[in-house]
């Protein structure tokens, strides 16, 4: 079996000795290629040239989601195809690790490497679901081209969030929980659309939804993690389903304290509700429409301002080795 190892190297919780002893364990079981990233995208190039590639069978991930989701985007660079790309395997390396978390992998990234070689010896996989982001015809961002997530995106708060957390890193600081915790109570007090949302969402055939001030699109549930805490904001978020919504229209300070604990108290069963909570189930094509220029994210990855994103669930698009 022929692999194409992406190493990200600034993965944050593995160390050059484990990633070595990682290589040298998935080189005992497969004729493997190993190649460590060198720029921003360059994991999207690899992806990209294993899907061209006759002689690569499966292309092994070792990073967090953000290398996770250049990859998912190389080897999917004209959508779902007839003749399958190569099979996708992730071994986890960043400081959540959602996508892996969610496919039920371990977080530990030497445990996970053996539970992939145990699904390789037993032949067993899954085709998950994809969310597809792009810009919407007739619109000032329809040039924007589209790209695949795994598990979420966000229109407006949690990119702004996301933001500045990557502005954070930039100057220096790790990536901890406590550092997104802080520059959560910042944008709060910085926010400017705390009361008047300017988000609508449309779908076909349906009302729009106006006034939203804060949008998250699920791919999957949980929708991140903190520390080994699961948190659920859209609980019926399948990787078997198209895409989950949740939105509110208020982020007053009583509305906040409340969402907050709905959220760090969610369950399978539960994620926040109320009057100002806007969830929505299963959604195969919207439109997010927004009356200024917002953050946008994808798998926890500022992708810089956008007025108008298109979003669509794509069922069974991508074989997953677990």
């Amino acid at each position: 079996m022929r692999a194409l190892l992406v190493i990200n190297p600034a993965a944050t919780t593995t160390s050059a000795r484990t990633r070595d002893v990682l290589v040298h364990a998935l080189a005992s079981e497969m004729k493997l290629e190993a190649v460590t990233t060198e720029y921003r995208g360059h994991a999207r190039d690899l992806g990209r040239r294993a899907a061209e590639s006759d002689d690569i069978d499966i292309v092994v991930a070792l990073g967090g989601d953000g290398t996770v989701n250049e990859v998912v985007n190389g080897l999917l660079p004209h959508g779902p195809d007839p003749d399958p790309p190569p099979r996708l395997a992730v071994v986890p390396g960043g400081s959540t690790n959602v996508f892996a978390r969610a496919l039920g992998l371990p977080n530990d990234a030497v445990e996970a490497t053996g539970a992939i070689l145990d699904a390789l010896r037993d032949g067993t996989e899954r085709t998950v679901g994809l969310g597809l982001a792009a810009g919407t015809p007739g619109t000032e961002d329809e040039g924007v081209p589209s790209r695949w997530f795994t598990f979420c995106a966000g229109l407006g708060f949690d990119a702004s969030v996301i933001g500045r957390v990557e502005q954070q890193r930039e100057r220096g600081k790790r990536s901890t929980h406590a550092l997104y915790m802080r520059q959560v109570v910042r944008q709060f007090l910085d926010e400017p659309h705390r009361r008047l949302g300017p988000i609508t969402l449309d779908r076909p055939g349906e009302d729009p939804v106006s006034d939203l001030v804060l949008s998250i699109i699920c791919n999957t549930s949980p929708w991140t993690y903190l520390g080994n805490r699961p948190v659920y904001a859209s609980p019926e978020a399948s990787f078997d389903t198209a895409l989950d919504v949740v939105a509110l229209s208020k982020l007053s300070t009583p509305a906040v304290a409340r969402y907050a604990t709905q959220l760090l108290t969610s369950t399978p069963e539960r994620g926040p509700h109320g009057k100002h909570a806007v969830t929505l189930h299963d959604l195969t094509d919207f439109t997010l429409h927004s009356k200024v220029p917002l953050p946008f994210q994808m798998d926890g990855d500022h992708l810089g301002l956008r007025t108008s994103v298109t979003f669509t669930g794509v069922r069974r698009a991508l074989r997953v080795i677990v």
